[in-house]
């Protein structure tokens, strides 16, 4: 029988350059609220007038940045390449980065002991339980009007991709695997910037 493929949740998200990493970080923030089954000190942080939680863990937080930082680097070489060939790509009237995209990965894990005949042999599985996809659209306004507009766009994309995070950790509970270590992290995790061109074989490293 072969293993159950784990829920993937796909996250579809507008920014302009400047909004861009501050966008993907209170994302992410959110979505590990929810998924890091530690004991953490709540906070909040306002982006777009909109509030958000956050976590106050260094380790998270630096591997968040990381990721982020990386991606908008990404993100940037290919909206400079993109000035160069012509109109974008679905823009909505405010898009001029020739339909810059890139994508993040978040992935949680559960350690499942190896099944093997030899003693000796025996270890332990990262198995992924839950996986999240950004599919993140860069948007250029060319004017005030339309900056205005692309303003509009990502505060309503925002709120609404924080609301399906809720609506859907509050919904979908069966398949989290139940916690039998003691270790402060119970559940590995990775986050991976556009795995689809790099393979999650990519990875720095899981954590």
């Amino acid at each position: 029988m072969e293993p159950r493929r784990p829920p993937e949740y796909i996250l579809e998200v507008l920014s302009d350059p400047f909004s861009l990493k501050d966008i993907i970080k209170a994302l992410l923030h959110t979505i590990f609220f929810h998924r890091y089954f530690t004991p953490i000190r709540p906070l909040t942080r306002d982006l777009l007038d909109i509030t958000l939680p956050t976590i106050d863990d260094v380790d998270l937080e630096t591997l968040i940045d990381q990721r982020a930082t990386a991606l908008v680097r990404q993100m940037d070489s290919q909206a400079g390449y993109s000035y160069g060939i012509g109109a974008g790509a679905g823009g909505g009237g405010y898009n001029g980065d020739g339909g810059t995209r890139g994508q993040l990965a978040v992935k949680f894990f559960e350690k499942k002991r190896r099944k093997t005949y030899f003693s000796f042999g025996k270890g332990e599985d990262d198995v992924c339980w839950e996986q999240w996809i950004l599919n993140i659209s860069l948007t250029r306004a060319k004017d005030e009007m339309a900056a205005n507009k692309a303003q509009q766009a990502m505060e309503m994309n925002l709120e609404r991709n924080a609301q399906k995070i809720i609506n859907i950790v509050n919904r979908d509970k069966d398949h989290i695997p139940p916690i039998t270590t003691t270790d402060t992290n119970p559940f590995p995790y990775d986050i991976v910037v556009n795995p689809r061109s790099d393979g999650w074989g990519q990875r720095i490293g899981i954590f």
